[in-house]
């Protein structure tokens, strides 16, 4: 008895704490917090995260795995650790009130504050620290070395004279920007007092400084346009010895470290230093010329060995020349400079094509093949016509591959397309892969592969308009001559090539199923599977897409997919029968098991390989992690679960052990960082959003209940923490499709861009209701009522909730849910829509100004899922139409449609808000000038927030009306009244 007395002593309490604590308000926001960047070290001793804020300055966390250090710095981010797990390396941004003040003053980019950088031994300290760094890099597998770019000086000290110095002036300023050396590093440099100048063709040596030729004093034309560059600082974190190289303009690292790629590009009123592009050899600790002289140098491309370089450059041109020819060149370790590969003129180069300025630039795996990007030569513009006269005019044509909609949308992109092509490095034969026929090139074995895979939807692309996707031809190309062999036409679905680029893999939409091609056979390799590998719970009038390609293992030995829960594995030679390698765990217990790759250069995984697997239940929403040993028969182990959420895209393994970062959320706790080592203890590394505790927050739960059509049904109820039973509560209903699969989500309270700020209302004396909703083709409009109706009558049953108090909110397809819905019904006593539709049969045949693309596939198949034409079935578009059956409503609207909205055309807004006016029923229409489908600005989004509060606190809560909706704001009061004030 006495163990029962102190529990209900201690509930009480908790309950009159909570009774105590206060509601959010619109002051909160801006200092929640939430972890951003986080990276472990390869050793998996030092974790570095970023603490994020909404609005305002973030600090860096460097923190040791066993919690015994902790530095934190303010401003922090942009975060590297070096691959020896020594050092940490960020930026550091300026305050911001320091930049929210020039932006007051109107200062222009180059007067605002700038970041610096940071570099910190861990567990040590700062070893360098940069101002006004504008960006940084570091090798990939080098932890010796570091580049930092500098912003342009504040005063400018590039005045007249500047370009007159001497080389020896350079080189002096050069010695002189050399960090001083500890009393070691100066005993054992000691002869660096009065260096001797040693001469090559490409570089001055000064021992352990190097100044680049690039510098040198040529003469170049003054009429060719350069950019301008900026001061490249290049430090060895072993010696602490820094070099300063002027006028960069792009600087490129090899992946080993080996080589620095610096372009330099001086100041335009120096006629007299030369563009240039260098290598900074990192082991001979010197620099060499590989170009001298040019226009345009662009996408540099370093092998994986550090022992090629290729890059695009255009030298030849006249600043205003109408047509420019960029050519293609390359240099090898052994190279005086380098050489041009590849032209226009180049046999196998298409006639009229050139190499682009735009296309991709990089080596194959082994650095035997070199691709590069070709496209047709643009015609010059025609300078003899008048800008005033000319005509401007779009001409539709049903021939359009495209709708000029699409085309113009995509203007720059087309106008800067190009083309892969390959040069064999072996005989330099240059070959043309991809072209205007087959524009889309996958490679195998990381570009060294037998053959290539290319993929085409031309002839093909009038379809989107209607289907929302294209069907796709497969074909096979060879490297040797580009010839091209069709393997698989109107393909609906997608393709893959093997890691070792041994097969074709694709996943064929209409039959369900997944094939493989290999030396010219084609082999249906699922078709053992009686379980679905689509997607069981779609239910748009279109193919269901699959659950999707896990991973290949060693050699393309076999490859793993998913169904809904489990994970198969199939021989692509389809000899060996499918395998559920979780032994069917996953469907027995409603687990989904997803692949977490911690490696994103991972591109296969190695039997008896521990992998980690993402767990989700799709019964009680609970997460967790697991471990499976690959191709064994053992099941997978489960290390972490419970009720809580687990984002799978960011968790973090140490490269060379066995410790992992992640983090975990609900909707009552923050989602703090975790490290986990070897699976047997977690520790929290985080505690972020400690001001939480001093405010009402809330929980939330499943809910079930039976719809209207009979099935079961469920849906998140939102509560506060000071929840009693005893009360009456108003409610506010929220949906979009399905969202009960987000129960552990923590939900931070934030100035929202449409949907509704859960967080805020709850913590106000809301219950929030979540409704999943599953639809029949032709009526989506009847499916959202069944199950938002349904469960909110089901939930007001339940005897805390005030069947006279009820809202309902929704955004864009949540949007046209809540119009329809109130031309149904008179449950609800105030609505939000956000950008809804209101009339199907005008938006059918719309644009959609964000992409370009025509309506028609949304309500034929997909979203909207009316699953015919609109001449087809008009009958199911009227019926699915909120306009139609205005005159039923009787509910309270607040519509928000901006007139930048690229998805939803405001007219759909306007529709619905003026014909509720003519019929006099309560309607008001928010748009938030230049904003697009869901508000951007974040000014914007506090003033949304306001007043979504303000009309729901009116409405259920029975507030005085703010000015806004009680007046209105007329034009002539635009921007000096809002009308915020009751």
């Amino acid at each position: 008895m006495r163990k029962i007395f102190f529990i209900i002593v201690i509930l009480l309490a908790v309950k009159v704490n909570a009774q105590h604590k206060k509601p959010l308000d619109h002051t909160v926001y801006d200092g929640w917090q939430a972890i951003g960047e986080r990276e472990i070290s390869n050793n998996g001793k030092w974790v570095v995260y970023t603490i994020d804020v909404q609005e305002g300055d973030g600090t860096l966390v460097i923190q040791s795995a066993d919690s015994k250090y902790r530095e934190t710095i303010a401003r922090g981010y942009n975060i590297a650790i070096t691959e020896d797990s020594r050092y940490a390396v960020f930026k550091i941004k300026p305050p911001y009130a320091g930049i929210r003040q020039a932006r007051i003053q109107n200062k222009t980019p180059d007067q605002f504050p700038k970041d610096s950088l940071a570099v910190v031994e861990l567990g040590k300290g700062v070893v360098v620290k940069a101002a006004r760094v504008k960006s940084y890099k570091i090798p990939e597998k080098n932890a010796q070395w570091i580049a930092w770019q500098l912003e342009k000086p504040i005063a400018d000290s590039s005045k007249k004279g500047a370009a007159s110095d001497s080389l020896a002036k350079r080189i002096d300023s050069l010695k002189r920007s050399v960090t001083e050396p500890t009393p070691e590093q100066a005993k054992k440099r000691q002869r660096i007092t009065n260096p001797p100048v040693i001469k090559n063709d490409n570089a001055i040596f000064l021992n352990d400084t190097a100044v680049s030729y690039c510098d040198a004093n040529e003469r170049t034309d003054p009429g060719k346009k350069k950019e301008e560059g900026t001061a490249l600082v290049i430090f060895n974190l072993r010696d602490s010895v820094q070099r300063t190289l002027d006028f960069v303009s792009e600087y490129v690292w090899s992946k080993t470290g080996n080589v620095l790629i610096t372009e330099t590009m001086p100041v335009k009123k120096d006629s007299l230093r030369k563009a240039a592009v260098c290598i900074f050899r990192t082991v001979e600790n010197r620099f060499d010329t590989v170009m001298k002289g040019g226009n345009d140098f662009r996408n540099y491309a370093i092998d994986e060995q550090g022992y090629q370089v290729a890059f695009v450059a255009e030298r030849d041109s006249s600043e205003k020349a109408l047509q420019k020819f960029y050519k293609l060149w390359y240099w090898q370790n052994g190279y005086d400079s380098a050489v041009m590969i590849a032209d226009k003129n180049i046999e196998g180069m298409p006639v009229g094509w050139s190499i682009s300025e735009n296309g991709s630039v990089h080596f194959s795996k082994s650095g035997k093949r070199l691709f590069a990007g070709s496209a047709p030569v643009q015609p010059p513009r025609d300078t003899s016509l008048i800008s005033i006269d000319l005509v401007k005019v779009d001409i539709w044509n049903y021939k359009d591959e495209y709708l000029q909609p699409i085309q113009l949308k995509n203007l720059d992109k087309d106008l800067k397309k190009s083309y892969t092509a390959m040069i064999d490095l072996d005989d330099r034969k240059f070959v043309q892969l991809a072209d205007r026929q087959v524009e889309n090139i996958i490679s195998g074995n990381e570009g060294d592969g037998d053959f290539f895979v290319g993929v085409t939807d031309a002839g093909k692309r009038a379809a989107l308009q209607w289907e929302g996707r294209t069907l796709k031809d497969i074909y096979i190309i060879q490297p040797g001559d580009g010839t091209r062999e069709l393997i698989r036409k109107d393909l609906s679905g997608y393709v893959t090539v093997s890691p070792a680029g041994k097969y074709v893999l694709w996943y064929d939409a209409k039959a369900h199923q997944y094939f493989t091609w290999r030396d010219g056979k084609t082999k249906n390799i699922s078709s053992g599977i009686r379980t679905k590998l689509y997607d069981e719970d779609f239910d748009m009038p279109t193919d269901p897409s699959s659950y999707g390609v896990m991973a290949w293992t060693q050699s393309d030995l076999s490859v793993m997919v998913y169904d809904k829960f489990d994970i198969w594995q199939l021989d692509p030679d389809k000899v060996v029968a499918p395998l559920n390698v979780t032994a069917g765990e996953g469907r027995k217990n409603k687990i989904t098991y997803r692949y977490v790759r911690t490696d994103p250069e991972k591109k296969f995984i190695t039997p008896s390989e521990e992998i980690l697997l993402h767990m989700f239940a799709e019964g009680n929403k609970h997460a967790g992690l697991a471990t499976y040993k690959v191709l064994s028969t053992a099941k997978p182990v489960t290390v972490v679960n419970g009720p809580f959420a687990i984002s799978s895209n960011r968790i973090a393994k140490a490269r060379d052990s066995n410790i992992y970062v992640y983090t975990k959320e609900s909707y009552i706790d923050p989602p703090d960082l975790y490290i986990n080592a070897g699976w047997q203890q977690e520790t929290r590394l985080s505690a972020i959003n400690p001001q939480q505790a001093d405010y009402n927050w809330g929980t939330a739960e499943l809910f079930k209940w039976k719809a209207y059509n009979g099935r079961q049904a469920t849906g998140i109820v939102y509560k506060p923490e000071d929840f009693d039973p005893k009360k009456k509560y108003p409610a506010i209903c929220y949906f979009y499709e399905k969202l009960s699969d987000g129960l552990y989500h923590y939900i931070p309270p934030a100035p929202t861009p449409s949907r509704l700020n859960i967080s805020f209302f709850v913590s106000r004396g809301y219950i929030v209701f979540v409704p999943d909703i599953s639809y029949t083709t032709g009526y989506p409009g009847r499916s959202a009522y069944n199950y938002i109706v349904s469960g909110a009558r089901a939930l007001v049953k339940k005897g805390w909730i005030d069947s006279t108090r009820l809202g309902i909110q929704g955004q864009s397809w949540g949007g046209y849910q809540a119009a329809y819905v109130i031309t149904r019904t008179r449950l609800f006593k105030a609505a939000w829509a956000g950008a809804p539709v209101s009339n199907m049969t005008s938006a059918y045949g719309g644009i959609r100004w964000s992409t370009g693309m025509n309506r028609q596939f949304q309500y034929e198949k997909t979203q909207s899922r009316i699953g015919a034409t609109l001449w087809q079935k008009p009958q199911l578009y009227i019926e699915n139409s909120p306009l139609f059956y205005l005159p039923k409503v009787t509910t309270p609207l607040v519509i928000m449609h901006n007139d930048n909205d690229g998805a939803v055309p405001w007219y759909q807004g306007i529709e619905l808000f003026t014909g509720l006016r003519r019929l006099n029923k309560p309607v008001w229409l928010i748009n938030y000038n230049g904003e697009a489908h869901n508000v951007m600005e974040r000014k914007n989004r506090k003033d949304l927030q306001i007043r979504e509060q303000q009309f729901f606190d009116w409405q259920l809560k029975g507030h005085r009306p703010a000015q806004w909706l009680s007046e209105g704001v007329p034009a002539v009061m635009k921007g000096k009244v809002w009308g915020l004030e009751d």
